[in-house]
């Protein structure tokens, strides 16, 4: 893969399922019981109490290959153990640096939208990439400087599709009807400390503001009675309407954007390359200018298939398992190795000149 130098890297990554067989874990399995066996070394049945579904889930740690060696930092993360925030319309977890504290350069967040359902308007001071993962949504964003500076941008994105808000950029998130789940989706934020629950909200921001400043602010002063509805906490997600099917009718100010930097792209129409052992679409600020500090592989491999031996000099690289089963090995150099086995939903993170 040839990448525009980014400051990070993510990497999507789809197993297939195939005739030829994964490489098999060294730990061995009897009786349906993982073992801490391989060969000669290590001695079966574990005697103390045990957790039988996530040692299955991890054969490479209970028993690792004989090349792994030395000390490595934990760079596995399951979305499945991070906490779920519930809301009346949908739900986020996130991981970030409290959670796996190798990834020091990028966090995530997972959200889910029901049909209609939005993530009100806010920003953060971090840059802001996507990925659709079901479904379809509504983005829009106002761009206070750069190429589009004032305009405000509104467009739709689908499976497998991208956006991207730079720092300090208002935008919301609408899930369509589409799907009559709503949509599911894939944060990632260019700082390791990013917390979702840190995020500058709209509604928080206008809760905590006198009703008679904000009649000033817009005009309506002494009136204060425009502003009672305004809610008492941040609605962060909250259930709504779905938006109506034609995007025009949903920019409210109606203005011209330069066509060669939008804030979506759409990766799901791209044409794969073809490799022998799976494919790779790739998106960085060539083909989607607007994402300076992010660039994307959505890498498929075959069953039995593998990404060569590589490293990244200077990006971080931060892996999510799309769907199948894969394992990762990472060399740190001075003889230290680690092998982890992944699963779909799971989080990869691999610092700088790590092998």
């Amino acid at each position: 893969m040839i990448l525009r130098a980014p400051t990070h890297l993510i990497v999507l990554v789809a197993v297939s399922i195939g005739a030829k067989a994964a490489p098999a874990p060294t730990g061995q399995v009897t009786d349906s019981v993982p073992q801490s066996v391989r060969g000669d070394y290590g001695a079966p049945s574990l005697l103390g109490p045990h957790n039988v579904p996530m040692e299955e889930q991890n054969l490479d740690l209970l028993s690792p290959p004989a090349t792994d060696h030395g000390k490595i930092d934990n760079f596995k993360w399951p979305f499945a153990l991070s906490h779920t925030r519930l809301t009346t319309g949908g739900w986020a977890r996130q991981q970030n640096e409290k959670q796996l504290p190798i990834a020091k350069d990028l966090a995530a967040v997972n959200m889910r939208l029901k049909p209609g359902a939005i993530r009100e308007m806010h920003w953060h001071n971090t840059d802001e990439w996507a990925y659709v993962l079901k479904g379809s949504l509504r983005i829009s964003v106002i761009a206070p400087g750069g190429l589009n500076e004032g305009v405000s941008y509104v467009a739709d994105v689908n499976e497998g599709d991208l956006w991207y808000f730079p720092a300090g950029d208002p935008h919301s998130i609408q899930a369509k009807d589409t799907l009559p789940e709503g949509a599911e989706f894939l944060l990632v934020f260019d700082r390791g400390t990013f917390d979702e629950n840190d995020t500058f909200s709209l509604t928080d921001w206008l809760a905590h503001t006198p009703k008679e400043v904000l009649a000033k602010n817009f005009g309506t002063y002494p009136e204060t009675a425009p502003f009672d509805q305004i809610p008492e906490e941040e609605l962060y997600i909250f259930p709504s309407n779905s938006p109506p099917e034609d995007v025009n009718k949903d920019l409210i100010v109606p203005n011209d954007i330069d066509p060669e930097y939008t804030f979506t792209y759409p990766l799901s129409k791209i044409k794969p390359t073809n490799f022998p052992g799976g494919t790779v679409k790739i998106a960085d600020s060539r083909n989607f200018v607007a994402s300076k500090n992010i660039a994307v592989a959505e890498v498929s491999v075959e069953a039995g298939g593998m990404r060569e031996l590589h490293w990244h000099p200077i990006q971080p690289e931060w892996t999510f398992i799309l769907s199948g089963n894969a394992r990762i090995t990472l060399f740190a150099s001075q003889s230290n190795a680690a092998t982890y086995d992944f699963f779909p939903g799971d989080v990869a993170y691999i610092p700088p000149f790590i092998w």
